[in-house]
């Protein structure tokens, strides 16, 4: 094992005797991973940053995160209205 390889996951095709269905039905692997494009490749961080970036702005629903920021800001704003925060105190003074 060298300084700086990265040591290597085993991994085992371990199959029952009488199962008759397709695959593996020990394999481990996340319900969304056949829609992700950020796994299953070999990659940097910063490749994986550019292409969840890439995917997020190619998504149906690219626009829903304005609603989600709008919504909050609404919600601290009254928040803000209900505990009496002054907010003078960011203008200037004259």
């Amino acid at each position: 094992m060298g300084i700086l390889s990265k040591r290597k996951n085993k991994k085992f095709e371990y199959k029952p005797r009488y199962f008759k269905g397709d695959g593996n039905p020990y394999e481990v692997r996340h319900k969304f991973d056949e829609f992700r494009s950020t796994v299953g490749e070999k990659q940097n961080l910063k490749g994986k940053v550019n292409s969840a970036l890439d995917e997020m702005k190619a998504s149906e629903n690219y626009g829903f995160n304005k609603v989600i920021i709008i919504v909050a800001a609404i919600l601290v704003f009254i928040f803000l209205y209900i505990i009496d925060f002054d907010l003078s105190i960011f203008k200037k003074p004259f």
